[in-house]
């Protein structure tokens, strides 16, 4: 089941700006977010940061994804395990219990991968994360508090 990221315009858009292309939808960006993705110049050019934090939010999707895959194959399982009769589980339980430990497994590295490109964006970025707060509980924090959730491009005039 696919779950809705609620920046998926926004990673479009990113996902737009990184593109060689010549006509680049114009956005209404805040002033932080402007700041970190487009350089200073009048030409508004992408900075790195631009791929770093499209690599961020790509880790955070698949993260919200696979948590919300880990949680379905815990609930299926508890499902069918309710009423199983004790001994060998059914080949059908035995599934999902497979399922679920892909699920986690998936979790897993969907975390470490956003661990990852959350440390090399606070570094490109130049961000400062607090010492006494995980890098992953602060980059979650500041996506929803910097990402815009409902991105609208605006389509420029000739």
């Amino acid at each position: 089941m696919q779950t809705p990221f609620p920046q998926a315009a926004f990673l479009n858009y990113l996902e737009s700006i990184n593109a060689p292309a010549s006509q680049l939808p114009s956005a209404p960006l805040s002033p932080l977010l402007a700041r970190l993705l487009l350089t200073s110049e009048a030409s508004g050019e992408p900075t790195k940061a631009v791929s770093d934090l499209i690599q961020l939010l790509g880790a955070h999707k698949a993260t919200l994804q696979a948590a919300s895959d880990t949680a379905l194959a815990a609930d299926e399982l508890r499902r069918y395990s309710k009423f199983a009769k004790p001994g060998q589980p059914s080949p059908h339980v035995v599934q999902l219990r497979q399922k679920q430990a892909a699920a986690r497994q998936a979790s897993s590295q969907s975390k470490q991968a956003l661990i990852k490109a959350a440390a090399t964006f606070v570094r490109d970025a130049g961000i400062e994360v607090p010492q006494q707060v995980a890098l992953e509980a602060y980059i979650t924090r500041w996506i929803d508090i910097n990402v815009p959730k409902n991105f609208v491009t605006v389509a420029s005039e000739k």
